[in-house]
């Protein structure tokens, strides 16, 4: 079990694209090591020994991504770096659930 899987095969994830600022809270799956997420169409690869701004990268397009648990206070972006972050309507509830809203 990793802290970021927290030993699940699914789990609702901050997902921001390092290169165009889209900032996502969606379902990722994972992959068996927990080296490879799987969030919507995009396969996202742990980058060793971290990135210029993020932790993983997409194998289609070479964007880095920062992905992260949801934080129960709602800071997960940045403060340096403000974006407006969306949330899928699958993810809604869970997101909640965890926020405690």
């Amino acid at each position: 079990m990793s802290q970021l899987t927290k030993g699940l095969n699914q789990r609702v994830m901050y997902v921001e694209n390092k290169n165009n600022g889209e900032a996502r809270i969606g379902w990722v799956t994972f992959s068996k090591t927990g080296k490879t997420i799987y969030y919507k169409e995009k396969v996202l690869k742990r980058i060793k020994g971290g990135g210029i701004s993020g932790n993983y990268y997409c194998e289609d397009t070479d964007d880095e991504y920062w992905i992260s648990g949801v934080k129960k206070i709602g800071s997960n972006a940045h403060w340096a770096e403000p974006v407006k972050i969306e949330i899928d309507t699958d993810a809604i509830d869970e997101y909640e659930k965890i926020r405690h809203i």
